[in-house]
Order: C-alpha cells, then sequence, then structure tokens
C-alpha cells in the first residue's frame, strides 16, 4: 500500500473522531511539564489531566524540561483556555488542542523552541512549521546543535521521577 493511500486511511479512520470532538472552556489548575497540564472546566467539574496534541516538550529532568513547563505557565497563566478534546491516551490523559486567546498553545511552544512537532512515521508532524523556524533562529532548545528529543531520552534514560 502506498504512503499516500495509508495516510488516506488512516485520516478517513480519525474522521469520526474528529467530528466527535468535544470543545470546552476551563482554567488551568497545575502544569506538570511542557505538554502535560489540568484544566478544570469552567462549570464546576473536577480538573481533567490533558496532554497537548502535535507536540512533544522535554522531560523535566532533561535540558530545557523546566524552561518548557515555565513557557506553558506563562501562556495559560490566569486565563480562561479552550480545550478542544478528541481521545485519551494509555495514561488516562485527554488528548486536547489548546487556545488562549485565539493562539494555538501548541504552535507557541513549538515557535519559541520550547518543544517539537510530533513526528509519527514518516510525518514531520503538524507544527514542522513552526519548529523549522525555532531551529533556523536557534531558539530555545535549538540553541543546542544537537537536542535530544524526549522520545530518544526516554529510551536512554526512562521516565522522569517525578509528579504528573
Amino acid at each position: 500500500m502506498t504512503g499516500l493511500r495509508q495516510n488516506l486511511l488512516g485520516l478517513c479512520w480519525l474522521l469520526p473522531v474528529c467530528a466527535l470532538a468535544e470543545v470546552w472552556i476551563g482554567r488551568v489548575t497545575h502544569v506538570s511539564d511542557g505538554d502535560t497540564l489540568w484544566v478544570k472546566p469552567e462549570h464546576g467539574f473536577a480538573p481533567r489531566k490533558l496532554r497537548l496534541l502535535g507536540l512533544d516538550a522535554p522531560e523535566l529532568c532533561q535540558a530545557g524540561g523546566a524552561a518548557a513547563r515555565a513557557a506553558l505557565q506563562a501562556l495559560v497563566a490566569d486565563k480562561p483556555v479552550q480545550v478542544k478534546s478528541n481521545f485519551q491516551d494509555t495514561f488516562g490523559r485527554d488528548l486536547v488542542h489548546l487556545r488562549v486567546d485565539g493562539i494555538d498553545v501548541g504552535a507557541a511552544l513549538v515557535s519559541s523552541g520550547h518543544a517539537w512537532s510530533s513526528r509519527w512515521h514518516s510525518s514531520l508532524g503538524p507544527y514542522a512549521v513552526q519548529e523549522a523556524s525555532a531551529r533556523a533562529a536557534r531558539l530555545g532548545l535549538f540553541a543546542d546543535p544537537a537536542p535530544l528529543q524526549p522520545r530518544d531520552f526516554r529510551q536512554q534514560h526512562g521516565p522522569c521521577q517525578s509528579a504528573r
């Protein structure tokens, strides 16, 4: 099966999931790391653990991890956030796209060099353009000529032993 054909089949599989996406407004109660946070829906429900889709931020114990968490905190602090939740991962986190003041939070984190665009098979991910710009400008993680992607860090060192 050709790559294009596989991608189209994958897209067709995701369309029903995307069509059922839940969109809601909330406030951030805690930022765990550069791509995981807790948000309390505005209608009084308990906070929900969210993982940002489309990017991978460094682990907290990895170079750039604390800066990525601080960047996410700065973007969402004391502001209502719009959450578009599609499904959950194996850790029980809602996988989401997050907007604040009309800004795509994932795009902002990658543009500022605090995260990588998620790669999947041969795809460079949804924020490939933002990552290329951050690399060219040597922003954040990309000031290092050979930054270690979080997935490679986890393979080499395992997960950080921190509260999530």
